[in-house]
Parts: C-alpha cells; sequence; structure tokens
C-alpha cells in the first residue's frame, strides 16, 4: 500500500514536469504578448512609439516615410527600431513587417485607423506554415505566400482571400510621428502561424 502512494506521487510529479516541459517548448516566452521581463530588446514584438526603418531595397536602413512608398506597390520589408536606444527589433523574424501606402477609401472602414497616411503594415508571417509572405499580385493588389499560394487581401485586413491559411496577417497600427513612420499600438492579431497536424 505504501509503495503505491509513492508510485502515485512519483506519476503526479513526472506529469507535471512533463507538462511544464511541454509547454515551454510550445509556447515560447517571446510569444506571449507583451515584454517578458530579462527578454532581450531587440526580441520584444514592436512597441508603440518605435520608427519602421526599411529592411529591404534601395532605401535599407533608413526610416519608413510616406513619401517614400509609391502608391499600391509591393510591400516591402521592414523593422521596428526604439528611437531612444537605437536598438533594432531583428532578434525574432516574428518581428519583420512588409508595408506598402495604399488609398484608405478603399480600404475596409473598420481597419483605416491603422493606416497612417495610407502606409499599413502587416505581419510578413504566413499564418498556414510561417513562410515569408514576400510574393505579391499586382493585379489584383494582395499580398501572397510563395509556399503554398495563400493570398491576402491589403484592404481588408490581409483577409484570407485564396489557399490554406487559416487567418488574417497580424496587422501593426501605425502613425505618423515627425515624418517618420511609427508604431502606434501593438499588433492587432496574433503573429505567427498554426501548427498543422
Amino acid at each position: 500500500m505504501a509503495g503505491s502512494k509513492h508510485e502515485n506521487k512519483t506519476f503526479r510529479r513526472r506529469t507535471v514536469c512533463k507538462m511544464g516541459l511541454v509547454t515551454a517548448i510550445a509556447v515560447p516566452l517571446s510569444s506571449l504578448g507583451p515584454p517578458v521581463l530579462g527578454q532581450s530588446p531587440n526580441r520584444m514584438r514592436p512597441q508603440p512609439g518605435d520608427q519602421l526603418v526599411f529592411d529591404e531595397g534601395s532605401n535599407r536602413g533608413e526610416l519608413v516615410r510616406p513619401e517614400l512608398l509609391v502608391l499600391e506597390q509591393k510591400p516591402l520589408a521592414a523593422l521596428a527600431r526604439d528611437p531612444e536606444s537605437e536598438v533594432l527589433r531583428d532578434g525574432s523574424r516574428l518581428n519583420r513587417v512588409m508595408i506598402t501606402r495604399i488609398d484608405t477609401k478603399k480600404m475596409t472602414a473598420r481597419f483605416q485607423d491603422n493606416a497612417a497616411d495610407g502606409v499599413i503594415a502587416y505581419s510578413a508571417i504566413c499564418t498556414h506554415t510561417g513562410c515569408d509572405v514576400i510574393d505579391w499580385d499586382a493585379g489584383q493588389l494582395r499580398m501572397a505566400c510563395p509556399c503554398h499560394e495563400s493570398q491576402f487581401d491589403i484592404y481588408d485586413g490581409a483577409k484570407v482571400v485564396g489557399g490554406p491559411a487559416p487567418r488574417p496577417l497580424a496587422m501593426l497600427p501605425l502613425a505618423i510621428i515627425d515624418g517618420v513612420v511609427t508604431v502606434a499600438a501593438l499588433f492587432r492579431g496574433r503573429v505567427g502561424f498554426t501548427q498543422q497536424f
């Protein structure tokens, strides 16, 4: 009898430890939203007040200004930068966003507050399997994933309009401060992809 009590306690302890390990692997701290104590600043998600910096193209490394973006051009990659410390939030690929400039009059009304002078930003990570959403359908003005051909409507909150992606891309609300495209709030929607089983 005493042996079985000891075995039950051991079993429960092992089960709790295994559950904790699985949770730690499945849910990294960096994905839990607001800054985590001790987290490296370059791994933090874009924070309100951060400035956007071009991560590709002829203006790479420069601050994003609306006039540097051509209306309805293929979205370009950008990263957030803390204006005080000048830390670039490049420590996680989940921080990368795709930006372009659009005609906000054509945009779905509920998403208009997330744009700034026509500039919009969506997570660069496809919600299907996590590929970078780098393709562009210029005729339909849709962002597209090269891996499984999911397409996202930039005028309707990156709603999925084709392919297997299960949900829209997360949208990063923006503002213009001193002529620079700046993060206005945390991502709207979940960044990253849904594991397919």
